[in-house]
């Protein structure tokens, strides 16, 4: 009965030996392949969540700057951003705080371009 009870402690010794030693295998022949042969289809995700984070950092930036502007009403603004274009859209009473609006938008650092959709609605 002693020496089932060894072989099993034996057995079970070796199966965590070859499993640790499975885990800590260097990764010297994945990091002699070139970074060409990468696939780009994995580094696209990072790519465009990275682009995406921008994109609603520069939407957030927009809408403070239209926010601090005086005599302008954002309450119908929507502030849209991709790859430094902005887009305003929704409705503003006068014609003078559209023309506003598009100027502080384009004030803001890393606009590249401002596509103005704001109407005017009587409120």
């Amino acid at each position: 009965m002693k020496s089932v009870d060894f072989v099993k402690a034996l057995g079970a010794v070796v199966c965590f030996t070859v499993a640790c030693s499975a885990y800590a295998q260097d990764n010297s022949a994945q990091n002699a392949a070139p970074a060409a042969m990468a696939s780009p289809a994995a580094a696209a995700p990072a790519t465009a969540k990275t682009m995406r984070r921008a994109d609603r950092r520069l939407g957030y930036t927009v809408r403070r700057a239209l926010g601090r502007s005086q005599g302008l009403n954002v309450s119908n603004i929507t502030v849209r951003s991709r790859g430094g274009d902005v887009t305003l859209t929704g409705t503003v009473p006068t014609q003078g705080q559209i023309d506003q609006a598009g100027q502080v938008a384009q004030g803001v650092a890393g606009v590249k371009s401002v596509t103005n959709r704001l109407t005017v609605v009587q409120q």
